[in-house]
Order: C-alpha cells, then structure tokens, then sequence
C-alpha cells in the first residue's frame, strides 16, 4: 500500500528531532507535526532552554556578589523576572532558527497544528490557521512531551499561583515564593529565585531532597540550599490553597500555613497525549497522560512508536534525543541498537548536580565490596581561581578489579565534568579502571583535575 509518508513524527522537541533526523537521514520520506508554530518543543520554548539561560544570568549575579569589584551588581536582585529573562529570549530564538534549518535542510516536511489519529495509518492535521490535512503514514512516532501536572483544585488562571511554564512570565516583584515540590525541577528553581533574592518555602513530599541521589549529593544539596536561605519543608502534603488578590496561603495537612506573594507548582508532569485521540487505534495513556513502550519504543500497537517524556522516566532531553534516534533505527530494522540506559542525570541547581552508575546506598545493598575516591573543589587550584569552591567529585570503584562502578558530582559545571568519568566507564574489555585517572596527566588548573585527585585518594584507602 502507498502511504503519504514512510514516517510521520509527532512533536518537534528533542525527541521528535533525533528520530526524524536518523529516518531522512536514511532515505525514508518523513513528515513532523507539532502544534506549536515553531519547532524545538517545550524544551526550547518552556523548558530547558529559558530556565537554564534564566539560571545562567542569577548564577552570574551570584558570582559577581562574592567579588568586591562587582557589588553593583547587586541592583540587580528583586528585579521583575521579565527583565532577567530578556537573554532567554533571545536564546530562544537562536536554538529555533537553528533547528529550523536543520528540517529544512534535511528536506523533513512540517505542518504545524494539532495531530488527532483517524485510524493506525491515518492523521487528520488541524492546522493553526484553522485547517485540515489528512495525511498517511506507515510508521508513526509520538513524541509530543509533557507539561506540568495541574491538580483539579488549583486555579492557575490566578495571577498568583504559577506552573513551571508559567513562572516564565512572572511579570510583578516578588518578595517570598512557595515551591510546592521538591524534585528538579522545584530544586533549580529553588536555587534561582533565592539567587534572584527571593524568600523561598520549599515543600518537599518525600523524606529528603531528591532521594534516588547518593546520600552524601542529596544531603550537600539540602545544606547549600539553606546555605543560600532556603526553608525546606521535608514530608508535607497540602491541603489546599488559598488565593487573594495580592498573596496566597498554603494549608498543609499537618496543621501548617504558610503565606507568600506566589506560589510555584512544580509536583509532577503529564503527558501531552489527551488530544491525540489515541482511542482510535487503542493505545492507552495511563493516568498521568504517559503511553507503555517496549525496548524497541514500540507501544501496543506494532506500527506506533513513542519516545521523550511522553513515555515517562527519565524524562531529560538528552535522553529523549536518543530515544528517538532509538525508535527511529528499529524502525529502519536496525536490530543491533542498544536500549537508552546509561543516562548521567543533569540537575541545574546553583551548583550543579550529576550523576551516572550507582550510588553507594545501591552498591551496599548488592554486597558490592567498593571503595570511594573523593576530590573536594575547594583544593584544586582552578576552583579557587574561579571562586567556585562549593562541591566535590566522588568515585565508587571496586575494591578489588578497580572497575568503576558509579561518578557523583556536586558543584559548578558538574554537567560537563561527569561526562569524563562516564566515558571510561563505557570502556569494554577492561578499559573501565580507575587506574586511568591515576596515570593520566590532565591539564594544570582545570577542573578535570578532580578525577587525579579523587582516583590517588582512592587508591590510598586500598590496603
């Protein structure tokens, strides 16, 4: 049968991108539909790429705050978030016309509008200007993202009561914000807006920060937190939100009530998949809007793919990237492609947090008999140049085969420096050791240094 497209891909985010790119790459004709009028999905428009450039600009403030030259700079604090996010903007902007070229060059064909299934070869495409396209396909791939869960008792139409995506257009001064959630969302933006000089609640629902971290990550991140004048709120439920015109109160079950100029909602996400009428060819999102998927990114029907945070954890954009590399290769009958596993986690706090492997709760658990090397930044030479001494690298390794087993950072720039543990970790045939740190002459000040460090100071608890 003749289709209209080998490959229709649904969403233009990370995901919809990395599995369109490796389709028209391969000769396959392919078509994406997103329903925004411009590609780069919420990571480029709501997500990732403003809250990061938001984050950039308030860790600069910081920075400039500890150096006497620059105390001017503090004007800068209790300013209209608008006006911190004017370099967003234009960021914005750039990552779109970027990626813009990047379909039209590679000859992808674009509707912008929203896609509703008509049966498991067929979209019908309602177009922003208020159109309709049917088109046909063979192979479909989902790849339409989340957005912020919104409980039904909330009112986020008041001015005072913000999502995630909606805190971006937070337009008035704020003195004190409730964050109601503690993940990691609600973790980077506490660290922004206490940067920004905002009081900040942090509501966390669980018992410690970010729980599935190493202890030793999750406890520096809760005491740099209150470092900076974070109040965090450890196993709180609330009850409900009260809203008046100019400050709104959060009724926890415990009794508690806490009143603020605004309150952020950043307590879990939901699937963009409630209008894709996804009945008609019965694939079913469960009640957080998100669609099953095997390793192959397959859903219950063979033809269907799905990747990014629609399909749920990990729910990162470097990982929806390559899920849709993933599903895009199965579909090209690649069977040798490997399942997206070994994802280091990204958190953007001030400072950053990442981590790839096992942590040391984990490895205790397995009676793995491991060991751990520490490098603190407040002794390496570039840290103290840069006045970013706040943090550590950790390694665990096996005490035995020196095998490294997991890489835990805290502090600046700990996005970048994970991915040099993480690729030797992905040596085969014994090139995964910690004598490589231990040999290797790395330059002199950097941060990569830290992996000499903590690789000698493990070795030295070896006997």
């Amino acid at each position: 049968m003749s289709y209209d497209y080998d490959v229709i891909v649904v969403g233009a985010g990370p995901a919809g991108e990395g599995a369109a790119m490796k389709l028209t790459k391969e000769g396959k004709k392919v078509a994406v539909i997103d329903a925004r009028p411009q590609v780069g999905g919420n990571c480029t428009h709501v997500g990732t790429i403003p809250s990061k450039a938001l984050r950039q600009t308030v860790f600069n403030i910081m920075r400039y705050q500890r150096d006497s030259m620059f105390q001017r700079v503090g004007e800068l604090r209790n300013v209209p978030l608008s006006q911190v996010l004017a370099r967003a903007h234009k960021i914005i902007e750039q990552q779109v016309e970027v990626h813009t070229r990047f379909y039209d060059r590679n000859r992808v064909d674009m509707y912008f509008g929203q896609a509703q299934f008509v049966d498991e070869h067929t979209l019908k495409v309602t177009t922003i200007e208020g159109g309709h396209e049917i088109l046909t396909f063979e192979n479909a791939v989902l790849a339409t993202g989340s957005r912020p869960y919104h409980p039904t008792d909330i009112d986020f139409s008041h001015p005072r009561i913000f999502d995630s995506d909606k805190i971006l257009t937070l337009n008035y001064p704020v003195h004190k914000l409730i964050i109601y959630g503690a993940g990691v969302i609600g973790c980077e933006y506490a660290s922004i807006f206490v940067g920004l000089g905002y009081k900040v609640d942090l509501i966390n629902t669980q018992q410690q920060l970010l729980s599935y971290l190493d202890d030793e990550i999750a406890d520096a991140l809760s005491y740099y937190l209150r470092e900076l004048g974070v109040l965090i709120r450890h196993q709180e439920q609330y009850d409900y939100v009260e809203t008046f015109d100019d400050y709104v109160v959060l009724h926890l079950k415990s009794g508690k009530k806490i009143k603020a100029d605004a309150i952020l909602w950043c307590n879990g996400r939901t699937g963009n998949t409630d209008n894709l009428a996804l009945d008609q060819i019965g694939v079913n999102a469960n009640s957080r809007g998100q669609i099953a998927v095997d390793k192959q990114y397959r859903t219950s029907i063979s033809n269907i793919f799905a990747a990014g945070d629609v399909i749920g954890w990990p729910s990162l954009a470097s990982a929806a990237y390559d899920q849709g590399r993933c599903a895009a290769a199965h579909i090209l009958g690649l069977k040798d492609t490997p399942h997206v596993e070994d994802v280091p986690t990204g958190i953007y706090t001030i400072p950053e947090i990442s981590s790839l492997g096992k942590t040391e709760k984990q490895l205790t658990e397995e009676q793995v008999p491991y060991e751990v090397g520490q490098a603190f930044f407040r002794h390496l030479a570039r840290a103290q140049i840069t006045g970013e001494t706040v943090g550590m690298l950790k390694i665990l390794f096996h005490r035995e085969t020196l095998e490294i087993l997991g890489i835990h950072c805290f502090g600046n720039n700990a996005a970048e420096i994970v991915h040099i543990g993480q690729a030797i970790m992905q040596q085969k045939n014994g090139g995964n050791t910690l004598q490589y740190f231990a040999n290797t002459t790395f330059n002199y000040p950097t941060m990569a240094e830290a992996y000499r460090v903590a690789a000698l100071n493990g070795l030295n608890r070896l006997f």
